[in-house]
């Protein structure tokens, strides 16, 4: 009984760790191509016209400040509507895709 035991904790262990090794690499590269899809923006846009990405650039920056202050510093008293329920998750968005490039795509060898 106690073979059978330690031998289906042994696969189950093993099971786990192929998994989570298989899940690191889908999540790293997924993140090396995200890095790499929005530099291939930057650079379009910024060939295509500089005026227009640095405009673009201040409206999305505007954008994302606006999110943040609805989200941290705004008092919940009910729920946000419009604009404000737009920028709120439009920030956590790009809070959250920020926080997954940071821990993942810093990692790969593809920077």
């Amino acid at each position: 009984m106690g073979v059978r035991r330690a031998a289906k904790g042994v696969g189950d262990f093993l099971i786990e760790m192929v998994g989570e090794a298989v899940a690191e690499v889908i999540l790293s590269l997924l993140a090396c191509a995200l890095l790499g899809c929005l530099a291939l923006i930057a650079y379009l846009s910024w060939s295509f016209s500089p005026r227009f990405t640095i405009a673009g650039a201040g409206l999305l920056s505007f954008f994302l400040a606006h999110g943040a202050w609805q989200t941290f510093c705004t008092p919940m008293k009910g729920r946000r509507r419009g604009l404000a329920a737009l920028t709120a998750v439009g920030f956590t968005v790009a809070a959250m895709t920020g926080l997954f490039l940071l821990l993942y795509a810093t990692g790969c060898d593809c920077l």
